[in-house]
This record gives structure tokens, C-alpha cells and sequence, in this order.
């Protein structure tokens, strides 16, 4: 595997030495020898051109008749190419400092060759290409650089196949792997005392405290070029006692992090950090067809259920092996029994190294984890949410940004995500509170707890949140008794409670498939209620008696309500009122009671005809959604909504009449008023000066162009297309500049397109 052709002055009178370095040089294309040359009182550039001794012996060489051209020719060569070769210059130095650093370079290489890491790694090539551009080899400044990412996804294999590749070009190196637990197992100066020893080679390193410790690794490595990883660092102290700084290392060293924690590697001070991502569907494939297969691609017979398999892992490379090793060699009805079992089961192995990162945790951090597995994956991220997750104490905006950093939960779209195995990981935790009874859990989700405990009336008040997702045309009978003794419910999400009354032309008052109390909210204790929601919702409406000061957010999509109350009921924290899909609706409640909504949707109301006029107290309302409800025909007679953001009337067909504006609705940037039956917009509609989207799509009672449109200077898209009565030539020659203008579908011709020249006959134009 090396070789180390020692040339000194005399070497090329030797014919012997000659040939042998002719063969190691024709070795190194046949086989990848590595060769090592050491220079003794001899100049590579001697070597390499020839000159000097060299060429005296090469001439005397040339006066042999024994020996022809074409061998010496290759001699030449061989002294070229190894001329050529980085290696140890002898001049003033000692012989045993030399030896020392050629023994040390090929137990490095050796290390390396050897390496126990295995061949069939999947996706680390360019992983590792990646994380070499960021190392930056080669430059002779000091650097730390963090790999981050979840339990399981590949950190640790990184740093190996890195270390393995790389560490034969330091002058020192070491690897402290697990340092999380070893800390625990056998404490920090233990670990100091391993660096040291593997760096210098040294059995016995006496260190009494960590402190001391310190300042011999920063004595003794100061002025060395190392390369070090640190495995597994889940506190501060783990860095400050193995690699305090910068200055503790020489030009050129290299220091990794690996860490489930990302705010720790920033406050460190890192130059940089690589995030290990899950595996893409064809490397998960591959991994998983290597642990179950023994080979990179699936058995025709188990593609299948390999496919499914590999879904329920994500691209998590631990998932993948664990799964996939358990069921090496094993049939296929073996196989369809393991899924089963996976799906009742999530694998323990699994979720034991995934919890580590959840048991690092405060307390108030691990609640508000166990609520997002729960109950809120999936969900939104915006105020109401944020104020949700506030009220029960969880400091939202500082925690979410810790679980992120630690890789339990990921925004995505603005939506809280998790990998579905850190999900099952929470739900088990959950689970182990009671295995066997259920209504002495803090959380229930799945739909047959849920039922075992409302059937049997045994719910307790150690339950917190419920999600009941009954399955489609179920036929369970249950009574909502049970909740009057949960006097901790934070969170009830009910749904498909009526689907079989689906099959009907109409919604049907008498339940078929559930039994109810005339009011099903009658049981329910309110103090600590923060979240309701109940689809289908089967009353016609919502008694006096349901008082829910502390209730934030009440969605009721698709319920059988016909009033909501009457009078004024009290919910002074309600931020989010959700009756969309709610066909029997006649007329929006007095809104008095509920002084800081920011959000109410009754999309697809068909048959709400009357907003109450208390609509115009909600002056924290920020998104109003009357889109599709066909029989609205106006607003109440003035609307003034200073803090309005979105709003839809979108398809309300008999909408006949916009409503004066007043005061001050600067906020509002888009509104969408396409498919209604208005004629025109009034004079106070200029007022919108912040609207950026404004859409009359469909409008088709609009005959005369909207000249209150002229004023406004924040306008950027305008859709005036199937306007079919719009017609005529316009001189818009406004304040500001569209950049999108739909007009398909009508005679409209512009002569100034807001002091741009016109297009021309686009039925669409955009600029910037």
C-alpha cells in the first residue's frame, strides 16, 4: 500500500534502486500505491530535472552496453514523476523527527484504508463534497464548523467519513465520539484525557480537573495543525472544555461539532453550519434495499411493501436500516405482519434515539412539543395560534425557536411541521402515561380512546386536549356526559360527527348514528377552554349558557346552525370564528360580546341573508370571508373596519351595493368583490388607499369603469376580465403602477396605463 524510496546523492548510480523505482511508479497506475519519497541532502528539483550527481550518474550509464535505451529512458521517468511528489525534505533536521512523521502519515492512512465504516453508504458523497467546500483544506485559518440536524439522520457517519478521508493532512487528529453520554457515563476530564492521549500517542496523561485540562490541550496544541470532532455536544461546557477557542489550535486546524442543537453551535461562535437533511425518495430506496436486500435494488416481489416502508421512515437513514435489517431474509407474509405491527406499534429502537432530544428539554418546552405532536402539526403559524399556545403558558415565540433549533419541529409554508416519527415518538410519550386507561392520559387523538372513554361516561380531569376523527360512516353511539369531568380541557376537536347524514338532499335535525343532549356544549366546562372545534356541529344553536370568556378559537365548519345566539353572549377572548360550510345559517349574531375577533370566516354560507349590524364593533378584525354567500345582498349601510387586512365577497351573486366607507381603512390591501352583482363602487371607496389587489372579475352588472380606481397608488393587480359590459376607451393616467392588468373578456381599451405606454391588446399584461 506505500512505498518510501529514500533518495539520497548516490541513488541514481544504482541500477538496482533504479528498476525498483521504475516498478513503484508503474505501481502507482496498477494498483493506487501511495508513495511517500523522503529527499535525503538532495534537492526534489536534482531529482526531477536530472541535474547534479544525476546526471553524472546517468552518463557513465550511458557509456554501459549492457544496458539499453528504452530501461534508462524509464529510469528517467521514474525519477521525474517521484521528483514530482510531495514528500519529507532531509536538510538540518533530525533523522528520528522524520521517522516519527512518516510512521505517524501512514497510521493515519492505514486508519483510513481500514476504515470500519461501511462501503454502501448512501448519499454521502455529496453530503461530504458539500461539507469539504466549507471546511476549506488547505487554508491557514482556524476553523469550527457545526453539522446539525434530527436524531438518526446521518451527523455522526458524516464526520466519520470526513475524519476517515481527511485526517492524515494534520500534524494531529482525534475523534470523541458520544460526547452527550460519555460526559454522563465517565465526566469531562475523562474525555480531555482521551484527546490527549490519542493526539500524542501517550498512555498516561495525568490531569486532576477539568480546568487543568484545558490549559494543557491549549498549551499543547497551539501551535499543532489538528483536526478534531466532537460527537454528539449538547452543552456549552462540552466545548468549553475541549476546544475553548480558536486561538487554542495552530494554522490550519479543523475543528467539527456535531449537535442536535443549533443555537448552541451559533452562540459558540462557529464559522459555520452544515444542516444534514433526510434522504431523497431514491437514496431512502436504496439505503433501505441495502439493510433488507443486501443489495441496492428491491426484490420484485417486495416492492410494495417496501415502498410502504420507506414512506413511513422519511428519508430518516436510521429508519431505513433499522427497519429494513429486521426484516432481512424474512417472507413476505413476514413482512405484511411487520407493517401491521408497525402501524399499532411505532418500533422502539426507533423512538428510544429520537427521544434523547425531547428528554434535553425543559419542562414547559417538552408540553409544548407534546401539544404541536398532538394536536397542532400542520396548523398555521399566525397570531391566533401564537396567542393559543400564549395562553397556556408556553412563551410560543422563544420555544418554537428552540424546538426548531434542536430539530424536533420545522415551519414549512408557515405551517408547523414535524418528521412523523418525532410525531409517534411524542404520542408514545403520551401513550406511556396510562397504557391501559386511556382517560388518565393528558391527550387523546386516536378515535377509539376517545369513544372507549365517552361511552363509558370515564373521562377524568386529568385530560387537557381532545381530537376525535371519527372514521366515515361510523356507526358509534356516545353520549358527551364524560366532558363535564374534565375541568382541565384546554383543546376539543371533534369531527365528521354527522357524514351519514350526507347521503340526504338536506341536513337532518335527528341525528342517525349519535346521541345527543339538545345541547351537546351543556356538559362542557369552559374556564380553562381555549380551542373548540366541532364540525357538523348538530344543534341549531348555541344556548345562553355557554359562556367561554377564555375561548380563542370556535370553528363549527359545515354545522347544522341556524342562529347562533341571542342577544349577547359573552366571549371576550375569541379571536377566530370559523362557520363556513354552515348552509342553515340565517343571520350573524350581535358581535358586542366579542370585542377582539381578528378573524371570521362564513365562507359558503348560502342561506345568510343579514349581517348584524354590531359587525362594525369588531375593530381588531383582520380577514372577513363572505365568499360564496349567494343570498347576502348588502352590508350593513356604512362599514367601518380600520383594521381590516383581507376581505372576500367573491360569488356572492346578489350582492347589489358596496357599502359607503368610513373613516380611515388604510390596512385593507386586498378585496376580492369578483362574481358579485355590484353596479358600482362609491366615492369613499378611494378611501382604500393601502389596497394592492383589487378583483371585479365576473362582475357583470359593472358597466361604467370604477374612476375611484384612479386614486389608488398602491394598486398593483386589477382584474376587470369577463366584465362583459365594460367597454369604451380610458385615459388611466393614475398615481401609481400596476403590474398585473386582466381585462379578457371585455371591450375595455386603455389609452395611459398609469403614466406607462398602453400594451396593446394583452388580455393579461404584467411589468415591473
Amino acid at each position: 500500500m506505500y512505498a518510501i524510496p529514500i533518495i539520497s546523492k548516490n541513488y541514481a548510480s544504482s541500477r538496482w534502486c533504479l528498476t525498483e523505482l521504475a516498478q513503484i511508479i508503474e505501481c502507482i497506475r496498477e494498483t493506487g500505491l501511495t508513495v511517500l519519497p523522503v529527499f535525503y541532502h538532495v534537492d526534489p528539483s536534482e531529482v526531477r530535472n536530472q541535474t547534479g550527481a544525476f546526471a553524472k550518474a546517468f552518463a557513465t550509464h550511458e557509456e554501459d552496453p549492457n544496458i539499453d535505451m528504452e530501461k534508462m529512458q524509464k529510469w528517467r521517468v521514474a525519477l521525474k514523476e517521484v521528483g514530482n511528489i510531495s514528500g519529507w525534505h532531509f536538510h538540518l533536521r533530525y533523522e528520528s523527527t522524520i521517522v516519527q512523521e512518516i510512521i505517524k502519515r501512514i497510521l493515519q492512512g492505514l486508519s483510513c484504508n481500514f476504515s470500519t465504516l461501511s462501503k454502501d453508504l448512501v448519499g454521502i458523497e455529496s453530503r461530504v463534497e458539500e461539507m469539504m467546500n466549507i471546511l476549506g483544506i488547505g487554508l491557514d485559518d482556524v476553523r469550527f464548523i457545526g453539522i446539525h440536524g434530527m436524531a438518526g439522520v446521518g451527523k455522526t457517519t458524516l464526520a466519520e467519513v470526513i475524519y476517515d478521508r481527511i485526517s492524515y493532512q494534520f500534524e494531529a487528529s482525534s475523534f470523541i465520539a458520544c460526547i452527550r453520554e460519555e460526559t454522563r457515563n465517565r465526566g469531562l476530564v475523562s474525555l480531555q484525557k482521551q484527546l490527549l492521549s490519542k493526539i500524542f500517542m501517550e498512555r498516561a496523561i495525568n490531569i486532576w480537573d477539568d480546568r487543568e485540562g484545558m490549559s494543557m490541550i491549549r498549551n499543547r496544541l497551539c501551535y499543532k495543525k489538528v483536526f478534531l470532532v466532537l460527537d454528539d455536544v449538547d452543552r456549552e461546557e462540552h466545548l468549553t472544555a475541549l476546544a475553548g477557542s480558536h486561538d487554542w489550535f495552530g494554522p490550519g486546524s479543523r475543528i467539527i461539532l456535531t449537535s442536535r442543537d443549533n443555537h448552541l453551535l451559533k452562540r459558540y461562535g462557529v464559522n459555520d453550519i452544515y444542516k444534514v437533511n433526510e434522504l431523497n425518495n431514491d437514496e431512502a430506496l436504496q439505503l433501505f434495499s441495502l439493510a433488507a436486500f443486501k443489495k441496492a435494488h428491491l426484490e420484485e416481489n417486495y416492492v410494495d411493501l417496501s415502498e410502504g416502508f420507506v414512506k413511513y421512515a422519511q428519508g430518516l437513514p436510521l429508519a431505513l436500516k433499522v427497519l429494513g435489517s429486521s426484516l432481512f431474509g424474512r417472507g413476505t407474509n413476514a413482512w405484511k405482519g411487520a407493517w401491521d405491527q408497525l402501524k399499532e406499534n411505532p418500533n422502539k429502537g426507533i423512538l428510544d434515539i429520537l427521544q434523547v432530544g425531547f428528554d434535553g428539554l425543559e419542562d414547559l418546552q417538552k408540553k409544548l412539543f407534546l401539544d404541536i405532536a398532538c394536536f397542532f402539526k400542520g396548523e398555521v403559524i399566525d397570531n391566533i395560534l401564537m396567542d393559543i399556545l400564549e395562553s397556556f403558558g408556553y412563551y410560543p415565540y422563544l420555544n418554537i425557536d428552540i424546538l426548531m433549533e434542536r430539530c424536533l419541529i420545522t415551519i414549512s409554508s408557515k405551517r408547523l411541521m414535524m418528521h412523523d416519527l418525532l410525531q409517534k415518538m411524542g404520542q408514545e410519550i403520551v401513550y406511556d402515561e396510562s397504557p391501559e386507561v386511556p382517560g388518565r392520559r393528558s391527550r387523546l387523538w386516536l378515535y377509539k380512546d376517545v369513544l372507549h372513554m365517552l361511552k363509558n361516561n370515564i373521562g377524568t380531569d386529568m385530560i387537557e386536549g381532545i381530537v376525535l376523527n371519527l372514521p366515515y360512516q361510523n356507526e358509534e353511539r356516545f353520549s358527551v356526559r364524560a366532558l363535564s369531568k374534565m375541568k382541565k380541557l384546554r383543546i376539543l376537536k371533534i369531527r365528521n360527527t354527522s357524514f351519514v347524514n350526507m347521503r340526504f338532499s338536506n341536513f337532518c335535525d335527528k341525528l342517525l348514528n349519535l346521541h345527543w343532549h339538545n345541547d351537546p356544549l351543556h356538559f362542557m366546562p369552559t374556564h380553562g377552554l381555549r380551542v373548540l372545534e366541532w364540525s357538523e356541529y348538530p344543534s341549531k344553536s348555541l344556548s345562553n349558557s355557554f359562556q367561554a370568556d377564555n375561548l380563542i378559537e370556535l370553528r363549527f365548519q359545515s354545522s347544522h346552525i341556524k342562529q347562533l345566539w341571542k342577544g349577547i353572549s359573552s366571549f371576550g377572548s375569541l379571536k377566530r370564528f370559523d362557520l363556513s360550510g354552515s348552509l342553515n345559517l340565517l343571520e350573524t349574531p350581535n358581535f358586542t360580546g366579542v370585542p377582539i375577533l381578528e378573524t371570521l370566516d362564513l365562507e359558503g354560507c348560502t342561506s345568510l341573508s343579514k349581517l348584524h349590524k354590531s359587525i362594525g364593533v369588531l375593530k381588531q378584525l383582520r380577514r372577513l370571508n363572505l365568499h360564496a354567500c349567494k343570498r347576502l345582498k348588502r352590508f350593513p349601510n356604512e362599514i367601518s373596519l380600520e383594521s381590516l387586512e383581507y376581505f372576500y365577497l367573491s360569488d356572492c351573486s346578489r350582492f347589489e351595493k358596496f357599502p359607503d366607507i368610513v373613516g380611515s381603512m388604510t390596512s385593507l390591501w386586498l378585496l376580492y368583490l369578483d362574481g358579485t352583482a355590484i353596479k358600482e363602487l362609491p366615492p369613499s371607496f378611494k378611501s382604500l388607499c393601502g389596497l394592492s389587489i383589487l378583483s371585479l372579475h365576473n362582475c357583470k352588472n359593472l358597466s361604467i369603469f370604477p374612476s375611484v380606481i384612479y386614486s389608488l397608488s398602491s394598486l398593483k393587480i386589477l382584474d376587470v376580465s369577463n366584465c362583459l359590459a365594460l367597454g369604451g376607451i380610458q385615459d388611466m393616467n393614475g398615481e401609481g403602477y400596476l403590474e398585473q392588468l386582466y381585462k379578457a373578456g371585455t371591450a375595455i381599451k386603455f389609452t395611459k396605463f398609469f403614466a406607462v405606454p398602453e400594451f396593446g391588446s394583452n388580455d393579461s399584461c404584467s411589468m415591473q
